[in-house]
């Protein structure tokens, strides 16, 4: 399993790239993941056409998240098939049996929630992922809103997983990086708008203040 996976370390994953030079720039980095959006609804898309120009030359020096909402399985193994991502995200409202499917396929995948409430997450041993990512409530919208969840809910799931890893998304900034770690101390923080200038255009002095407050978290 890739590092970025390990719950007893917090890794930093950036989502939301859509040119070829801040990918390799997040590889100079030393960043764990990337991620790339393919729900054409987001401020953040790129075409998978578009993607595989690049995501391919980095196979190996970065983990490579494809984010999906709602896709035909088959566009998502596809892309798994052919090399382009390393690992599929599912970010809509895809059922534990979609969600199965692919655990049954031996397909490593993040199954991303939205935290409303406690409720919210009672089921998420159902969906058998790799990994679960915990990001703001946000219906219709998917994450990448920049807002936070109570933290405290995040923190209960991770103590109570303590082999699963938790990555945590939702309002993360280069200014609570440190506290979100401390915090949750979570296998990984997952960012968008935290990350970027404009939506989908990566801003590498916040990364950086971001990657320092992972670090001074311990």
């Amino acid at each position: 399993m890739n590092s970025f996976f390990d719950p007893s370390t917090t890794s930093l994953k950036v989502c939301g790239i859509t040119l070829a030079e801040d990918a390799q720039r997040l590889v100079s980095e030393g960043i764990a993941a990337l991620g790339v959006n393919f729900w054409p609804k987001s401020k953040r898309f790129i075409a998978p056409a578009k993607a595989a120009e690049f995501l391919p030359a980095l196979k190996g020096q970065i983990l490579r998240v494809g984010v999906f909402v709602n896709a035909e399985p088959q566009q998502v193994l596809e892309l798994l098939k052919n090399d382009i991502i390393d690992v599929a995200q599912f970010h809509g409202d895809e059922s534990p049996e979609y969600c199965r499917a692919f655990a049954e396929a031996g397909h490593a995948f993040i199954r991303a929630l939205g935290v409303k409430n406690a409720d919210s997450i009672s089921n998420l041993l159902d969906y058998q992922a790799t990994a679960i990512l915990l990001d703001a409530h946000a219906p219709g919208v998917y994450g990448g809103t920049g807002d936070t969840f109570d933290w405290n809910l995040a923190q209960k799931v991770v103590a109570e997983n303590p082999e699963l890893p938790i990555l945590l998304a939702g309002g993360i900034t280069s200014e609570n990086a440190e506290q979100a770690t401390r915090a949750v101390r979570p296998a990984g923080l997952d960012l968008a708008s935290g990350s970027e200038s404009s939506p989908g255009i990566k801003d590498f002095e916040k990364i950086r203040a971001i990657q320092a407050g992972i670090r001074a978290a311990g």
